[in-house]
Order: C-alpha cells, then structure tokens, then sequence
C-alpha cells in the first residue's frame, strides 16, 4: 500500500490501530471503499467478484472507534465467507465467533478509551449483528460522533416536536417496550420510532 493510503486511512481510525488494519487489508486482498453515509447500514461486505478482491465499504461519516469496530464486523463475513461461502447464516454462530477473534487484537488501552473498552468488553459476549442492535455500545460509541447539531429522540422530552431525518415533523410520545409512539402532524398517524434514531429539534 502506498504512503497516501496509509495516510487516508489513519484519518478514519484510531491512532495506534492504522497498521495492523493496512496489514489485514493487505493480506486478505481487501478492496476498502469509503461510501458516503448511508441511512440503513454503516458497512457492507461483497465476495470477491472477477477481480479476485473482497471488498468492504465503510460510510465515512463514523466516527474512529465506529469505523474500526465496522471495518472488523465486515472483516469477520470475509473470514467467514472464506470458510464456509454461503452455507451459514450471516450473523449466526461462525461470525459472531469470528467478530470476537477479529475485536480482541484491538481491544487495548492505546486504541479504545476506558469508557468503550468497559462497553466493548460486555456486549462481546455476545455480540449482536449489527453494533447499532446494541444500545449502550451506541450510546457510548455516539459520544465520540463530530456531529453535534443530530441529537437523539431519547434525549428530547415528552411532547417535544421534532423532525425525522425524512423531513417530517413529529410530536414525541410515551415510550412503548422499546419504542417511542410519535404523533405525524401532517397526518395525526401514530409511528414507532427506535429511541436512537438521529433527529433534530423543530424551531
């Protein structure tokens, strides 16, 4: 890998975890693409097509710890996918095993902050498919963001209206289970809304 992607790269990633991740790309052939944010996934995974290069896009909006923690969940389906193609599930048994040999390497005190690693240490016993499924480690992954105008629909009080991401305004209601019910002013329809869904307050 040449000096400008090293450079590149270390933009996105913490400090002292720019080489052993160039050291992965380089060993597992690894076509890394940074995409612009996208609302349902923050990375994917593809086989290695004609080219013969696994290729892995990140969103570039994530921030360092969010990046490297995306880059090892997407490199856990390529260590998979070499294994077993497509006959296992893509977040059963095998990759969950894989995730957490991925993380461990990483999981120090030079790369992670005390408050991440604590987090990291616990959801990984388990690790959910996907790091958003997992509240703590978002909430504590999301203190990093750069974004400081996006707040959270769990931060706002009851009855605050606010707009999604689609443009729509919406009143927050009472929380149901998991969920926030939200009232559409265009319609007066009650929505289901996940309590970290990214928001901003209605002037």
């Amino acid at each position: 890998p040449s000096m400008n992607e090293r450079e590149l790269l270390a933009k996105y990633l913490p400090k002292h975890s720019t080489h052993e991740v160039m050291s992965l790309i380089v060993k597992y052939k690894i076509h890394l693409k940074i995409t612009k944010r996208r609302k349902t996934k923050l990375g994917d995974y593809r086989p290695p097509g004609q080219n013969h290069h696994h290729r892995i896009s990140i969103n570039h909006n994530l921030n360092q710890y969010s990046f490297l923690i995306t880059f090892l969940h997407e490199l856990a389906h390529l260590m998979v996918w070499e294994e077993y193609k497509n006959t296992v599930l893509p977040h059963g048994k095998e990759w969950k095993h894989q995730f957490i040999a991925c993380v461990k390497p990483f999981l120090r005190k030079d790369i992670f902050p005390k408050d991440l690693l604590h987090v990291l240490d616990k959801s990984f016993k388990n690790p959910k498919a996907s790091s958003v499924a997992d509240i703590e480690l978002t909430r504590t992954l999301n203190k990093y963001d750069n974004s400081t105008n996006e707040i959270f629909l769990e931060q706002l009080l009851e009855n605050t209206m606010f707009i999604a991401s689609n443009g729509k305004t919406f009143i927050k209601g009472k929380k149901r289970r998991t969920r926030y019910l939200c009232v559409s002013k265009k319609n007066n329809r009650v929505y289901l809304f996940h309590p970290l869904t990214p928001v901003s307050k209605a002037e």
